[in-house]
């Protein structure tokens, strides 16, 4: 199994496109391929590959519970908690389920054993095809502040399959590092532009403090100046691959269409950036990507 990651430093940079694109051509060579959105905050993928949901279910964590008949208000739990959601207040003990990492931290310290963990709701899990790809994603509730535990969910219900392409939240915080923790590479996604550049810096800091293979796609390559070429070319990352400003290909993204289906030129594109991708897993040296002119 190759696991691959398509993450950006910003929202809006054709993450998504790229990652559902990329799961098309696999299936379309013959690969088996799974499709994990792990933006669980405001999931998409489905809008472009346009699955049949086969299953459901909720998924979350476990919170603490306490027993006021065996709690001594000893005040253990609140000075373990890092995250301040369990605290000793008065002759209570106060629990913000919200702020909760699911630790087990409290449990544990619990001298008088009055904590126990019940499960909480967070949001829901969906698994289904689309066609040949076996397409997982999460559904974060509205108003929840934390997003891992539902992707470690999405996570834990990838296939077996030869390809994951997971498609993670924007962005370089927690979210973000859960997705691609464990991948074999990720494609940073990035556009010519200034907060693209800032942001591309942002995320290659962050998989380089991951100690993850990683490689550069740059969205409409040709509008804008050449600041985030020179910067990939003075750090040596690779850039393996650049989609034009198309506006046939922003068309086809606003009907929910894939680039591939829309528009059969860019197949080759992003077949060839597959390989090149393959190839970086693989130890190689990624060949000539294809390349698409407006």
């Amino acid at each position: 199994m190759m696991k691959i990651a398509l993450a950006s430093g910003k929202g809006g940079t054709g993450k998504t496109t790229v990652a559902t694109n990329l799961a098309y051509v696999a299936s379309r060579n013959g690969q088996s391929v799974a499709y994990l959105d792990c933006d669980v905050e405001e999931p998409n993928g489905h809008i472009f590959l346009k699955p049949e949901i086969t299953s459901s279910k909720p998924v979350g964590n476990l919170i603490p519970r306490v027993d006021e008949e065996k709690c001594t208000l000893c005040g253990k739990c609140g000075e373990i908690c890092q995250y301040s959601a369990i605290v000793c207040v008065g002759q209570k003990v106060l629990v913000y389920p919200e702020l909760c990492h699911a630790c087990g931290g409290c449990l544990l310290v619990c001298p008088e054993d009055a904590i126990t963990e019940v499960p909480r709701e967070m949001g829901v899990l969906e698994t289904g095809r689309a066609g040949p790809i076996r397409f997982v994603h999460g559904l974060l509730n509205v108003g929840e502040a934390m997003s891992p535990p539902v992707i470690k969910a999405v996570k834990a219900a990838a296939p077996e399959v030869e390809l994951v392409i997971t498609d993670a939240p924007p962005g370089t915080s927690c979210p973000v590092i859960e997705s691609v923790r464990d991948c074999d590479f990720v494609l940073l996604v990035t556009e010519p532009t200034p907060f693209g550049l800032n942001d591309l810096k942002l995320a290659v800091e962050m998989v380089r403090a991951l100690k993850l293979p990683f490689g550069v796609l740059i969205n409409r390559a040709d509008v804008g100046d050449r600041a985030v070429h020179r910067y990939c070319r003075d750090e040596r990352i690779k850039v393996l691959a650049e989609i034009p400003d198309d506006r046939k290909v922003a068309e086809a993204y606003s009907r929910g269409e894939l680039i591939c289906e829309a528009l059969p030129d860019y197949a080759a594109l992003f077949a060839g950036l597959l390989k090149a991708v393959t190839e970086e897993v693989m130890g190689g040296q990624p060949t000539s990507f294809g390349s698409v002119r407006g």
